[in-house]
């Protein structure tokens, strides 16, 4: 599958995009029903662009290691939760706060800002292989991915990053 992203996968890597679909679906659904669109409406078009570009790859049994590859970014995840869920707690003034926003912010640039720049490369190289809708699809959503994950990345280092150094009072101020 490292060497063909397009036609050879595994049962186990299809059955991975298959119920990561089914995961984004319910996370769809769930979204529609208990947050205010203007809260959630980003994150309702990510799923609907992972939604239709896993979904294709589930069903025509193509692009499945690419979607495995995709998936990498989602490890990041885990440490966007953990701060979500450290902000609802009202903690994010502790030092746990502050090591998960430096682990968030690494394995955002390891498992989100590099797979997708590799994914772009890999589309852009592989041109001539992915035939003219698929290849459409994958771009387009590439794109969307790239610029939003760009605005969430400027987002986290505003709030916990840049925002930590305006509080800090000036020599100034002291």
């Amino acid at each position: 599958m490292a060497e063909d992203l397009v036609s050879t996968h595994s049962c186990s890597s299809h059955t991975l995009v298959a119920v990561s679909v089914g995961y984004f679906i319910h996370d769809f659904v769930d979204m529609l029903q208990n947050q205010k669109l203007l809260q959630s409406w980003e994150l309702l078009f990510h799923h609907t662009v992972v939604i239709t570009c896993f979904g294709i790859s589930v069903l025509l049994h193509h692009y499945v290691g690419f979607a495995v590859v995709a998936l990498l970014v989602e490890i990041n995840s885990i440490f966007l939760h953990l701060r979500q869920i450290l902000l609802m707690a009202n903690l994010a003034k502790t030092t746990m706060y502050r090591v998960n926003s430096l682990l968030n912010l690494g394995t955002y640039v390891i498992f989100r800002i590099s797979t997708l720049a590799w994914m772009t490369r890999w589309l852009v190289l592989n041109r001539e292989n992915v035939p003219l809708l698929p290849y459409t699809i994958g771009s387009v959503g590439m794109a969307i991915m790239t610029a939003m994950n760009a605005v969430l990345f400027y987002r986290l280092l505003r709030s916990d990053f840049l925002k930590a150094a305006r509080d800090v009072p000036s020599e100034k101020e002291k």
